[in-house]
């Protein structure tokens, strides 16, 4: 192998498989990428990663002498890639698996494998694949990730839970941990029926999908999902995942019916007296309480070892008083995932979980389950 590339181009390809690569131990050959050049000429790069579980593969324009290709540690030579000039790189693999690595009057000889010895990203090649706008999945994702479970032992909860209606053309996202819920859907333009429905797509998948729609390299990126396999694939760059097999819980038995107590509140100001009230919670639980009074909405946390705390802010609620405990953390995070200027909140009883949901956007919701204070 032997090629030549803009070292703008290297990086981008690089930086984009940091997340991906596996740092532990068990097999040493998933913290390295692999990079092959292709077509002599005006070829390419492709700069491929997997941890097993997602992978990433990704063109990188490049002036090629000689096809070929190796593995070598994807974080040492990306923190040498970011540390030379801007200028031209020079790549060439040697008959020992050696990279070396020339830009101006830098010299780097990095230690490598065979391509041979790294593992094959999944050949996924699905026979329908459906374009979504990337804008529209990019916000759908954010307003969901966040509530994934983390707990290794609920795997059917550890991703986000995708539908699809095709009569009315809506894409629907769902994650839960059990304690709160967040969904949205949205009617995506074109037809979606040939997109598998039903699917659990991993966190980490997920977040690598957000991660290129933030790149903003595409206005739209390709989805396929065919038996445990998932793709994306936007540009140059194509993300395959392994889904997650097991059985999505009914979500609709959680989202409460009509909310008997509604109010509309400034979601900047319920966030901040939330940060400064949490301060003076429990550590474990970060429990507060939200009163609702006339006009007035109420945020409060007691700590018998520290002191209490209260902070008031206007509402348009003029009905019978109602109190309600929550985990601090939980309703900062549904907050900060709608990214609004004001949201509804829907309460029936102190034992009933909450709505959130933007004024502007039906298609959005959060369900935060209450606490016993």
């Amino acid at each position: 192998m032997k090629l030549s590339i803009a070292k703008s181009e290297l990086q981008k390809g690089l930086a984009r498989i940091q997340a991906i690569v596996d740092k532990r131990n068990s097999m040493p050959i998933l913290a390295n990428v692999m990079i092959e050049a292709t077509e002599e000429g005006s070829g390419s790069l492709q700069i491929s990663a997997t941890d097993l579980e997602v992978g990433i593969r990704s063109r990188q324009d490049a002036d090629v002498s000689e096809p070929g290709g190796l593995t070598v540690s994807a974080k040492t030579l990306y923190e040498i890639v970011r540390e030379l000039p801007d200028e031209t790189v020079h790549l060439e693999s040697t008959a020992n698996s050696f990279l070396l690595i020339q830009c101006e009057r830098s010299h780097f000889k990095l230690a490598g494998t065979s391509p041979e010895e790294y593992p094959t990203l999944p050949d996924f090649s699905p026979q329908n694949t459906v374009t979504v706008p990337s804008n529209v999945l990019a916000v759908m994702i954010e307003r969901t990730m966040y509530a994934a479970s983390t707990d290794e032992t609920r795997y059917n909860l550890n991703g986000v839970y995708l539908e699809v209606d095709s009569g009315t053309n809506q894409l629907r996202l769902v994650a839960t941990d059990g304690h709160r819920l967040a969904m949205v859907e949205n009617e995506i333009p074109g037809e979606l029926s040939a997109l598998q429905s039903g699917v659990i797509i991993p966190r980490k998948g997920l977040a690598e999908l957000k991660r290129l729609l933030d790149e903003d390299m595409v206005d739209e990126i390709d989805l396929a999902f065919e038996g445990n396999s998932g793709l994306a694939r936007g540009g140059e760059v194509t993300l395959v995942m392994r889904l997650i097999e097991g059985e999505f819980p009914n979500y609709q038995q959680v989202i409460p019916g009509e909310s008997t107590v509604q109010v509309i509140v400034d979601s900047e100001k319920l966030s901040r007296a939330l940060r400064r009230v949490v301060l003076l919670s429990s550590q474990r639980s970060r429990a507060v309480k939200l009163e609702l009074g006339e006009h007035k909405l109420t945020v409060s946390s007691n700590n018998p070892d520290m002191g209490d705390a209260r902070d008031e802010l206007d509402s348009d609620y003029a009905g019978e008083a109602i109190s309600i405990g929550f985990n601090a953390r939980y309703m900062l995070d549904a907050l900060a995932a709608l990214q609004v200027k004001e949201v509804w909140l829907g309460l029936n009883s102190d034992l009933s979980p909450a709505k959130v949901k933007p004024t502007n956007d039906e298609g959005a919701l959060a369900v935060v389950m209450p606490m016993r204070l």
